[in-house]
């Protein structure tokens, strides 16, 4: 989890809220990880945006109890 904490902080105009989300999002399954990791290794180019708009795509974000008209985008 360390190495996605760090990866976050580094994409230009990251911030907490979006740190904390995409980790508590991660953690709670190891697949969710791997995605995650592997998306942001994908570009060198990533913004915030970018990486919710992912997370928010992905077929099991929904089994957390939310949907894209909980999320302001």
């Amino acid at each position: 989890m360390e190495e996605l904490v760090k990866k976050l902080n580094s994409i230009p105009n990251s911030y907490f809220a979006f740190v904390a989300g995409i980790v508590t999002y991660a953690k709670k399954k190891p697949e969710r990880l791997e995605k995650v990791m592997t998306f942001i290794d994908s570009s060198d180019s990533l913004t915030p945006s970018d990486v919710v708009k992912f997370v928010m795509l992905q077929p099991d974000f929904h089994e957390d109890g939310l949907s894209m008209e909980d999320v302001a985008v």
